[in-house]
């Protein structure tokens, strides 16, 4: 089968606008959870999220009032999708590249939901118990705008991107909850080994810091309530964590086959070499207890990658901060590792960044190839207090200098979506 390399990456998060200063961010430790001020959360029993600040879209691409009516995640989608093709040497007027070869597979979520209106409005124009569809109609016409309406669907940052660089090869979004985006690379790393395309633009990107999608995750109890303390509320794998914090922002990467890579010159960040995809078949928002999906999945990826558990030198962990996921996620590494559990170091990097669920994976792919260039590991900041049964090398508070070849990045979703990757220096 092809080897499949990554040419060019680009990232917006909570802590940084760009792939650098996310990166010397999350070196740093710094946290970007603050209180919300994208909508009025005051009446909210959590009143914290990490939200991406001073975003302004004219500063990554050209005719930004082109997307003026457009959903966040979709201007999220267009400026690390920019940054990243740049970085990969490539754009809409690249010669010589063929164009039906080249595809665009993203793991986005929904854009700003406009259900609360619509709700309003069939109760306006609703009379006993009936609904005037006229009346509806005449009201929805102006008041719903066609633009917003259409970026709710989780498929349109893709079709933007295919337009924009002139993609004109297959065009996928995969929406696995929390595992979205490191499927969406997991797919098309198989698609480019198994020849149906040459690059692919893949990534994720979403931002669920609104209302409708705030009120989901309280009405689960999955979020922290930290609000008097938000930079120290993401806690992954401290026995004092009380849920996650949720994030916003989108990362790309740009996949592209080795010898086409090599043929143009392109400058090589890293290679995929192991993709794992399993399901729990278990409950909707929990993972299995004895971490049977998560197990399966890792020994998938590993074997996909022929590599043993003592040839990973890194593992970016899924780490939500959240009880029961901190604890399934070790214990699958523990299983999956053995003895090599004890010694190889982990960390959490949605304990700065929050969890920008749909995004989270392609943002931790990036890192991990930003960690084997630099030989630097990010740390998993307020773990104060280990929880016992999270017992591993979690590199707490501090960033840790260490020179390493292979990385392994694990997305664990809502719905039972396990998701592995696992990275490799360039070259052997």
């Amino acid at each position: 089968m092809r080897r499949v390399v990554v040419t060019g990456m680009g990232m917006l998060t909570p802590v940084g606008l760009d792939l650098e200063s996310t990166w010397s961010s999350l070196l740093s430790g710094h946290s970007g959870v603050g209180q919300i001020t994208l909508f009025d959360a005051h009446s909210f029993p959590t009143r914290i999220a990490a939200e991406v600040k001073d975003f302004r879209l004219e500063e990554y691409i050209d005719e930004p009032a082109r997307w003026l009516e457009h959903s966040r995640n979709s201007k999220f989608a267009l400026s690390a999708a920019s940054m990243a093709m740049k970085d990969a040497g490539l754009g809409a007027s690249t010669p010589d590249l063929d164009r039906t070869r080249f595809g665009v597979y993203l793991g986005s979520g929904e854009g700003q939901q406009d259900f609360p209106r619509f709700v309003k409005l069939m109760n306006q124009t609703s009379h006993d118990g009936h609904v005037d569809t006229a009346e509806f109609t005449r009201q929805g016409m102006r008041e719903l705008h066609p633009i917003r309406e259409a970026e709710q669907e989780p498929g349109t940052p893709s079709a933007h991107l295919a337009n924009l660089f002139g993609a004109r090869g297959l065009n996928a979004n995969c929406l696995t909850a929390c595992a979205a985006s490191s499927q969406a690379i997991g797919e098309a790393f198989e698609l480019i080994r198994h020849g149906n395309a040459d690059i692919i633009l893949s990534g994720g990107t979403h931002s669920m810091i609104h209302p409708f999608g705030v009120t989901g995750f309280i009405r689960l109890t999955a979020l922290s309530t930290r609000n008097d303390e938000p930079e120290r509320a993401s806690r992954p794998f401290d026995r004092d964590r009380d849920g996650f914090i949720i994030g916003e922002g989108a990362g790309m990467l740009v996949l592209e086959e080795l010898e086409h890579a090599k043929a143009r010159g392109a400058r090589i960040h890293g290679e995929i070499v192991g993709y794992g995809s399993t399901a729990d078949a278990f409950r909707i928002t929990d993972s299995h207890d004895e971490g049977r999906g998560a197990i399966a999945c890792l020994r998938e990826a590993l074997a996909d990658a022929r590599l043993r558990p003592e040839d990973i030198d890194y593992v970016n962990a899924h780490g939500t901060s959240t009880a029961v996921n901190d604890s399934i996620e070790t214990l699958a590494i523990k299983r999956t590792f053995g003895d090599a559990a004890y010694t190889v170091p982990i960390s959490s990097t949605k304990s700065m960044m929050g969890h920008l669920i749909a995004a989270a994976g392609s943002v931790e792919a990036i890192v991990c190839l930003l960690a084997i260039r630099d030989g630097v590991l990010p740390p998993t900041i307020n773990l104060d207090n280990p929880d016992p049964e999270c017992d591993l090398d979690y590199i707490p508070n501090q960033a840790r200098h260490k020179e390493i070849d292979v990385a392994l990045s694990n997305s664990f979703g809502f719905g039972g979506q396990n998701i592995t990757l696992i990275l490799r220096r360039y070259p052997d």
